[in-house]
């Protein structure tokens, strides 16, 4: 059964709907509606959310396996079913309410104006939320891009970017384009500062930038694999505001193999964990998106495990809002 925000009720009515239905139907048995937790009431409002969930399904320069268009669908499809009450924090994150945009559909066949468009996009969301939490839910890892510069532009201080991810994307071009998910980092660190976790694919010429770039860390997964101090080097990298971006092809794939190019080795759920608990704690998180899903038919587990994420986030930043 999935989530419902009423706990007294005892079918799928209720009087509450972020739906306008017409008069005398709001008691019939709808299905909740498909957002982000299936939440429903005043908390499933732009204005009664204290987080704003943004879909954008762009595909249009991966590499090897597709899907990731089909990504913000399945994750918020399969969200709708996670447990609201958090054992870890001892309370329901989603009780400050969480809203869902429509998905945004950005130009075709054209790769500039498609990141221009979501620039601006987030640009205008960024300022209607004041100080509401926005997190992007991808599409592939180009649409990165254009929300870092966007936080970075409004922001006093330099930007930090905390990249959970398999590869570097610190690529010129790929494909002769500047615009494909390989070049997503590499179209920002003149304008912030990166520490990347769990890379392990890794090109020589991505290699060579992260050598020559003082602002550029990288964490590789042999680290992490081989000692436990990686967490406290990744923190102590950080600026005081920080911007995390989340390629799930960082997980090892036996938890996330779905995914266009995934890499042996990589992140574990606990660890993860308790580094963004961590840096929702010890810094000041200004954005967060999640991309690179392709959801596999028939297997819900990864679809799950990235809402489940997307929600403990919500939670670790909710309570660092908690404690300031």
């Amino acid at each position: 059964m999935p989530n419902r925000r009423d706990p007294t009720a005892t079918a799928r009515t209720g009087a509450r709907t972020i739906h306008d239905l017409p008069a005398g139907l709001e008691q019939l048995p709808w299905e909740l509606p498909r957002v982000f937790l299936g939440l429903d009431g005043g908390g499933a409002t732009h204005e009664g959310a204290g987080t704003w969930i943004l879909p954008v399904p762009y595909q249009a320069t991966t590499s090897w396996g597709s899907g990731t268009r089909r990504g913000p669908r399945a994750i918020i499809d399969a969200s709708r079913y996670v447990e609201l009450y958090d054992h870890e924090l001892d309370r329901d994150p989603s009780a400050g309410g969480v809203y869902t945009f429509p998905a945004l559909e950005l130009a075709r066949g054209d790769a500039a104006r498609a990141m221009a468009e979501l620039e601006d996009a987030c640009t205008r969301v960024l300022d209607a939320a004041a100080e509401r939490r926005v997190i992007m839910i991808g599409g592939e890892h180009s649409v990165s891009s254009p929300a870092i510069l966007a936080h970075a532009r409004r922001l006093p201080e330099r930007l930090a970017v905390l990249q959970f991810d398999a590869h570097l994307d610190l690529r010129a071009t790929l494909d002769g384009s500047p615009f494909s998910h390989a070049c997503a980092m590499g179209r920002v660190i003149d304008q912030v500062d990166l520490v990347t976790v769990g890379a392990r694919g890794i090109s020589a010429e991505e290699w060579q930038v992260a050598r020559d770039r003082d602002n550029v860390h990288i964490i590789t997964d042999n680290e992490m694999a081989q000692g436990d101090d990686w967490a406290d080097r990744a923190v102590d990298a950080l600026g005081e505001s920080v911007y995390i971006t989340f390629d799930v092809d960082y997980f090892d794939p036996s938890l996330v193999p779905s995914t266009g190019t995934p890499e042996p080795g990589g992140g574990f759920w606990h660890p993860t964990l308790s580094l963004l608990r961590r840096v929702f704690a010890e810094r000041r998180v200004v954005g967060v998106d999640v991309v690179e899903h392709a959801p596999i038919p028939g297997l819900a587990a990864p679809d799950f495990l990235v809402a489940r994420l997307i929600y403990k986030m919500i939670g670790y930043w909710s309570e660092s809002g908690l404690r300031r």
